[in-house]
């Protein structure tokens, strides 16, 4: 799949179906992220951080850059692209923002809008190792394909919600980052 490609099918009029998150009984504190997918040649990849072990929430969890929306930003977009570039250190304006997916509650009260873009190779990654331990990428096309996702259901306070996974190499993607790729690939499958 290319760039062109990939437009295609995430550009559409059909509505898609948005994945199962977490009913919040009040708001909760907006957040953003960045689904960076780079353009190669031959390929589309995705970036993914590892989060760093000390970090008191979510240590050494795979996500993409992102967090809550700070005072100073002027919205959730500015704050996706903001923490991409104290995180990994890619500059708001590597980045084409092409689309976003629908806003996601998860279990720790946010609500996350994840913002898709492509960043142009060669890039040079600076990782904040304060909060980020690595980066990795994958080949979107093999996170595209849902037979590479796994659900595992869970039992919370009298109802079932879906744990989402995608195992890649020696990595385990779980959780909001996991459901916000299989958002991404409800676009690919028409039911």
């Amino acid at each position: 799949m290319n760039k062109q490609q990939f437009l295609n099918q995430f550009h559409h009029i059909r509505q898609v179906t948005a994945e199962h998150d977490f009913p919040l009984k009040e708001a909760g504190r907006p957040a953003s992220v960045l689904i960076p997918i780079v353009e190669y040649p031959d390929s589309l990849n995705v970036i993914f951080t590892v989060r760093a072990a000390h970090l008191k929430h979510h240590g050494g969890q795979i996500s993409f850059p992102g967090g809550k929306q700070e005072p100073t930003d002027k919205n959730l977009l500015h704050t996706a692209l903001r923490e991409t570039y104290e995180e990994i250190g890619i500059f708001p304006e590597q980045v084409e923002i092409i689309g976003q997916l629908p806003l996601y509650r998860t279990i720790s009260r946010y609500e996350v809008v994840p913002f898709i873009g492509f960043v142009q190779p060669p890039i040079q990654l600076l990782l904040d190792h304060n909060e980020v331990a690595q980066t990795f990428e994958v080949p979107l096309s093999y996170l595209l394909d849902q037979n590479n996702h796994l659900i595992h259901w869970v039992k919370r306070k009298n109802a079932h919600y879906p744990v989402y996974f995608i195992p890649w190499q020696d990595k385990n993607i779980w959780g909001a980052t996991a459901a916000f790729i299989r958002n991404l690939t409800n676009h690919f499958y028409i039911e």
